[in-house]
Parts: structure tokens; C-alpha cells; sequence
């Protein structure tokens, strides 16, 4: 990760000089702050002091597929609407990253369109070339990894984790640990994915994951639809999506999904004392990684909340909120190089091996067009 670049030092200081005498060669006053529908970072917006004046008078909040259990967002929100006294409204909170896509154009100029957009690696930069999202940049935006971000600030990664199996031991007298694994007849009618992957970004990361597995790469996506075809074949894979529901009823015993989520429905199993043993396993033979990615709504109805929540999103207070959900900061070693992560909630992240490599924005799009041109044929007939 690139070492921070003072940027806040850098627009305190040349503050100053603005605001001294004129009259040396070449002095110009500032320029005066933008409106929040174009700005392109909250200094061009005046400063945090403005944008957030700006967006409690808008009073709301348009988002879309958050459920609470994802992520950490119930926590997320909550500590938004609080903070701030803004309303945030969720459409379609079990949506796909492809809804949130489909809203944007659907709902683009009639005022009920999403503001903002949490969205899969692939979906992000598919909206960025179709002229739906807009630039800017988060007051840590050169803290954030190149490959983590568009170089034109229309997307930016915020938190991320690693393709698990998550599987009920109660209802599963061995649980698999890989890929390889799920071929085994005894987990007839038990596998199944978080969504449709021609739609979901998890399960799209479920069919690259088994793709690695299966002498795949980011290049070659198709084992891991071949993979998923076997198995749909022998009667192992089954149709449902996945969900906390479909666990705990034991009609979705074994589940690929991210780590995050495997873990955090474990929490949540305890908590409310369900009769579900939910353990989660990192597969080594299809380790894959990948962080989820915010935009902004070119047509935002409420541009100013929607660059305030995104400057929230990448604070250290939401940053450790998603920490707090096993979900991996996208800030997380610039956090911990400058004492803000919480160290605590660190520790219990899973250990994994190696560090982990990421495919390409070209690599994602050849994916999924793979994915799109060939899953419903070839795994269900």
C-alpha cells in the first residue's frame, strides 16, 4: 500500500497562504466552494463542516440491497442516522449487486434512485462505463491502494474478505474444508451459493473460487462454472440462494460464501440460540479474495448525504464497524500504521495463508461475461 501523502497537511498549508496578504505576483484568492452535486471531494464542497450542513438540510438518504446482517450496515446506519440526524432508507435489502445497477438507470431523474451503491468487483467499473456513477474522492483517498480504486474516484473499494464454506455441524456429520471436497456423494442436495452469479457479486466469487481450484485462473473462469455443473449433475449443488433463513430451517446445511458473512451468521446463531453448529472453513485449494465497492449516483437525489456517507464509510469509525463484522478494511494497514484500527477486533480475523492477488478490472469483465454467456446452460440444463 502506498505510505500516506499528508494530504490534509498538504490542504491545511495551502489554506494558509491563501488566506494571507495579497499582492505578491501570481497570488489568487481560493476558489469558492462547488455545489455538492459536483463537487469532487468535501474540500471542493467548502470543507466536512459544509458538506455536512449541506446534508442534514437534504434530511435523507437513498440506498439499496443492505441487509443489517451484511457487512456490519445495521451498525453502519445506525451510526449515521445518529451521528448526523439523516435518514437513510434501504430499498430491496436482500437486492443484488445487478439491482442496484438496474435502479440506477431505472430511477436515474425521478427522485427516488439510489444515492449511493455498495456493488461487486465486477459491477462497479461495469457502472463507471456506462456514465452512472460520479468522481470523488474520500478524505483518505491516497490511502486507499491503487488497485483498490478508480483513477478517476468513480469507484473505491471499502471492505472485503475471502470465498469460505460455511457449513451446519449439526446437520453435516463431516464438514468439507475445499473445494474438492464438495464432490463427495454425502453432500447430495446440501451445497449451495449466496445468490445467482450472474447477478450476485458472492456467488460470482464462489465460481472463481472454484475456477482456482480447478486449475482455473483469473484468465479462466470456466472450471469453476464446469465445477459447478459436475456437482449440479450429481445432485450436491441445489437452486436456492443461500441466506440465514435457509440455514437455519437445515435447507442450505453447507454454503459457499464470503468469510464475513459465514462468520457473523455464526455470532448470530449463538446469540439468539438457534440449533445451528456454523462453522466456517477457508478453502486452500480456491483461496480468492476481493473487496465490495461504494459509488455515488451521478443524478444522486441527495448529493451532499451521499458524499457524507461515503467520507463516513471510510472513516476509522466505519472502517472498525466493518472490522467488527469480520469484514476486512480496504484502510486497514493505513489504519494500523497511524494507531486508529482497533487492534482488538484485528485478532479475530481468520488467519489465512499468503497474500492475496486480486484479477484485474479486464480479468473481472472476461469473467463475467463468461459467466453471463454460459452458468444457466451449464449448470442447470
Amino acid at each position: 500500500m502506498p505510505a500516506p501523502r499528508l494530504r490534509t497537511a498538504a490542504v491545511a498549508a495551502g489554506l494558509a497562504l491563501a488566506a494571507g496578504p495579497l499582492g505578491a505576483c501570481g497570488d489568487r484568492p481560493p476558489e469558492p466552494p462547488r455545489a455538492p452535486a459536483v463537487a469532487t471531494s468535501a474540500a471542493d464542497a467548502g470543507g466536512m463542516a459544509a458538506l455536512t450542513a449541506a446534508a442534514r438540510k437534504e434530511g435523507a438518504l437513498n440506498t439499496i440491497a443492505l441487509p443489517r446482517d451484511w457487512a456490519n450496515y445495521g451498525a453502519l446506519i445506525d451510526g449515521f442516522e445518529k451521528k448526523y440526524g439523516i435518514e437513510v432508507a434501504v430499498e430491496n435489502p436482500e437486492g443484488s449487486s445487478q439491482d442496484e445497477i438496474d435502479a440506477l438507470k431505472e430511477h436515474r431523474r425521478d427522485g427516488t434512485a439510489p444515492d449511493v451503491i455498495d456493488v461487486g468487483g465486477t459491477f462497479a467499473p461495469a457502472a463507471a462505463r456506462q456514465g452512472l456513477l460520479t468522481p470523488y474522492e474520500v478524505a483518505p483517498w491516497d490511502d486507499i491502494p491503487d488497485e483498490q480504486k478508480d483513477e478517476r474516484a468513480r469507484w473505491y473499494n471499502n471492505y472485503g474478505g475471502y470465498v469460505s464454506i460455511g457449513c451446519d455441524a449439526k446437520r453435516v456429520k463431516t464438514c468439507p474444508a475445499t473445494f474438492a471436497d464438495l464432490r463427495r456423494p454425502e453432500y447430495k442436495g446440501q451445497v449451495s451459493l449466496n445468490g445467482n452469479p450472474t447477478k450476485s457479486g458472492s456467488a460470482f466469487a464462489g465460481v472463481y473460487a472454484a475456477a482456482l481450484a480447478n486449475g482455473g485462473s483469473f484468465d479462466n473462469i470456466q472450471p469453476g462454472i464446469d465445477f459447478f455443473a459436475e456437482l449440479s449433475r450429481s445432485g450436491n449443488f441445489i437452486p436456492l440462494e443461500s441466506t440465514p433463513a435457509t440455514i437455519e430451517s437445515g435447507r442450505t446445511p453447507i454454503s459457499i460464501d464470503w468469510d464475513f458473512l459465514n462468520l457473523a451468521y455464526a455470532d448470530e446463531f449463538r446469540r439468539k440460540g438457534a440449533d445451528v453448529d456454523w462453522r466456517t472453513s477457508i478453502p486452500f485449494d480456491g483461496s480468492f479474495a476481493q473487496y465490495y465497492a461504494q459509488g455515488i449516483n451521478k443524478d444522486a437525489p441527495h448529493p451532499a448525504a451521499a458524499r457524507l456517507w461515503q467520507e463516513y464509510l471510510f472513516s476509522p469509525e466505519g472502517q472498525n464497524l466493518r472490522l467488527g463484522a469480520y469484514a476486512r478494511p480496504v484502510l486497514m494497514e493505513s489504519m494500523e500504521e497511524n494507531g486508529t484500527l482497533d487492534k482488538s477486533l484485528a485478532e479475530k480475523l481468520p488467519t489465512v495463508e499468503g497474500t492475496p492477488t486480486f484479477p484485474t478490472e479486464k480479468q473481472q469483465a472476461k469473467a463475467g461475461r463468461t459467466v453471463n454467456r454460459t452458468w444457466a446452460e451449464a449448470v442447470w440444463g
